[in-house]
């Protein structure tokens, strides 16, 4: 049987991270663009292994917040690192299969991916509260501010981990920027233990809010992607080609 806490955090983390990918990834499908600049099966199949990759991050996650409540920071820190880390490393991989990895619209599977992630983990935060003794209207603000600022701590560093330059001529970013980047997000997600709760309520709109800067900064990234299939275009040639063969543009 499935638990209460468990259904509402399932949907309260599908709910934040697919109304993500209908708005902000929807920008660049049809009708809302002329042609869509990423394969939409592809996008379905990265967020669905979002979801599954997730879980054990949502793990991690707990252990790190409950580590933080008794105090045994060493702990925490061990359990922050392999929660940010293992997220750069799966990024890693899936932007390297063969699958998803080999076009130039891998931002947006990327993207998928990590709010899927974001999900699981907002799951965890929605299940960890309300399998408590006692709710409150200030701890449901709590945990729907502190599940808004992780999906948007792990979009922005989908983002912020793929490599410098691509179209729009970016200067920085990698992997291990990323990485301090929602090392610091999710650290400052964590401080409720030590801050009480209004530093709960301010390391998490802190959070949240700088991951909203910075996603706004790597977002241009995404409108200058070419739409699959456009490497090779047919073009008329300037003169009849020899037994009616056509010319291709090459990029």
């Amino acid at each position: 049987m499935v638990l209460p806490s468990l259904s509402i955090g399932a949907g309260v983390g599908v709910i934040l991270s697919a109304a993500f990918l209908y708005v902000e990834v929807g920008r660049f499908a049809t009708p809302q663009v002329s042609v869509t600049l990423f394969e939409e099966r592809r996008e379905i199949f990265a967020y669905t292994a979002g979801l599954f990759v997730g879980i054990p991050f949502a793990v991690l996650f707990i252990l790190y917040s409950l580590s933080m409540s008794n105090g045994a920071l060493p702990w925490a820190l061990l359990f922050l690192g392999g929660l940010v880390g293992g997220t750069e490393l799966a990024q890693w991989a899936l932007l390297r299969s063969a699958y998803w990895g080999r076009t130039a619209s891998s931002p947006f599977y990327a993207l998928g991916f990590r709010a899927a992630i974001g999900g699981i983990i907002s799951l965890a935060i929605v299940a960890q509260y309300l399998g408590g003794t006692t709710l409150t209207w200030d701890g449901i603000l709590l945990v729907l501010l502190q599940s808004g600022a992780v999906v948007a701590l792990e979009v922005t560093g989908a983002l912020f981990s793929l490599p410098p330059g691509g179209p729009e001529g970016r200067t920085g970013g990698g992997p291990l920027p990323a990485a301090v980047f929602s090392a610091v997000g999710f650290f400052l997600l964590g401080l409720g233990p030590l801050a009480g709760e209004a530093g709960s309520f301010g390391g998490a709109a802190l959070a949240g809010l700088g991951a909203l800067y910075l996603y706004r900064r790597f977002r241009l990234r995404l409108a200058l992607i070419p739409p699959p299939g456009a490497a090779l275009q047919p073009e008329l040639p300037d003169e009849p080609a020899a037994y009616g063969r056509t010319k291709a543009r090459r990029p």
